[in-house]
């Protein structure tokens, strides 16, 4: 895989729960994480006592965040929304020459910040909220 830019990383969410994904705009900075627990199943009788492992067991997760301006009402009103009314949402991940993934997401965390001469930023943070799917691209 070659160099990319961190600026083509996109983060789309489908606001309205009807299948239509909007590019959540003004993300300057973005990062996405992938963690799996794992489950122990050593016991006295395994080789040499090296811990073992269940394959295909225990809990996958995925967390996203990002930061930046919103360069639109629309697209902070919707966010906003989201996050006040607890919902769940499905949110799109585009990783260039890497691949999509896509399922539904929380909004855990979303901050707003500002200095006195420059923009109102803001800092949103995802937890994944079900099962996800990994489109190769």
């Amino acid at each position: 895989m070659a160099v990319q830019k961190g600026r083509d990383l996109l983060l789309k969410c489908d606001t309205d729960g009807t299948g239509s994904f909007i590019t959540v705009a003004g993300l300057r900075a973005r990062r996405i994480a992938f963690n799996a627990a794992s489950v122990d199943v050593t016991d006295a009788e395994s080789a040499g006592q090296w811990r073992e492992l269940l394959a295909g067991a225990g809990t996958r997760a995925a967390a996203i965040s990002g930061s930046g301006i919103f360069r639109d009402g629309a697209s902070d009103a919707a966010v906003r929304a989201i996050f006040f009314d607890g919902l769940i949402r499905d949110w799109r991940i585009v990783l260039p020459d890497f691949g999509v993934v896509e399922g539904p997401f929380q909004i855990t965390g979303l901050d707003y910040a500002g200095e006195h001469n420059g923009e109102m930023t803001y800092e949103i943070a995802l937890e994944s909220a079900g099962a996800l799917s990994f489109t190769e691209t």
